[in-house]
C-alpha cells in the first residue's frame, strides 16, 4: 500500500497516522526511538505491508505487470490501488477526500520534529502537487510514478505503468476490490490488539 491506504487504515489516533505515514523511512530498530504511538503506527505500516505482500490479490496484480516492471511491480501495484482508494474515496470515508487530505498534511507537519529526513524533504511537494488527492486522477498516478522511477538505482520504467493501468483498469479494480476489505479488517484488528 501507499500513503494513502497507510493513512486510511490507521484509526482515529494522530500519532499513530504520523508513524504509519513515515513508516518506509524508518529502518530497522530506528522505530524504538519514538514515542509510544508513533513507534505503533511504525509497526502497523511494517504488519501492513507484509500483510499486503502475502494476499492473493495482490500477486493476482503483481503478475500482470511481472514481465515488464519486475520487482518494481509491487511498487506500481502500491500506487494503482492507492488510485483505486482515492477514486471511490466517498464510498470508503465520510470525510471528503480533499479535506481528509488536508488534515494528514497539518496532522503530519505538526509532529515535523520527529520526521525523518526523507519526510521533512518530500512534504513541501506533497503538499504542493496534493499528492493523496491527486491518486484519484491518472495524471497524480504518472506523477507519482515518473518520480519513483527517477529515483530508482536501475532503470524501471515505472513512469509506463499508467498505460497498463488504463489498459487492464477492471482486473486493477477487481483485485483491489478483493483484497481492500481483508487489509482494512486486519488493520483495525492489529490495532485493537497492540
Amino acid at each position: 500500500m501507499n500513503f494513502l491506504a497507510h493513512v486510511y487504515l490507521s484509526g482515529s489516533n494522530e500519532q499513530v497516522l504520523v508513524g504509519n505515514f513515515m513508516g518506509d523511512f524508518v529502518k530497522g530498530k530506528q522505530f524504538k526511538e519514538y514515542p509510544d504511538d508513533i513507534k505503533r503506527g511504525i509497526l502497523l505500516h511494517r504488519h501492513i505491508d507484509e500483510f499486503t505482500d502475502q494476499h492473493n490479490a495482490v500477486h493476482q496484480s503483481k503478475k500482470r505487470l511481472w514481465d515488464k516492471y519486475h520487482h518494481y511491480a509491487g511498487v506500481i501495484v502500491d500506487m494503482f490501488y492507492d488510485h483505486f482508494l482515492a477514486a471511490n474515496w466517498s464510498a470508503h470515508h465520510h470525510i471528503p477526500l480533499e479535506h481528509f487530505s488536508q488534515y494528514v498534511y497539518d496532522t503530519v507537519l505538526l509532529h515535523e520534529n520527529i520526521l525523518p529526513k526523507g519526510v521533512k524533504y518530500m512534504m513541501p511537494f506533497m503538499i504542493e502537487y496534493d499528492w493523496l488527492k491527486n491518486y484519484a486522477h491518472y495524471e497524480g498516478i504518472q506523477r507519482a510514478l515518473s518520480g519513483m522511477a527517477k529515483r530508482t538505482t536501475f532503470q524501471s520504467n515505472m513512469e509506463l505503468a499508467v498505460a497498463d493501468l488504463k489498459l487492464q483498469y477492471n482486473d486493477f479494480k477487481n483485485d483491489f476490490e478483493a483484497f481492500f476489505p481483508d487489509i482494512k479488517a486486519f488493520a483495525e484488528e492489529w490495532l485493537k490488539r497492540n
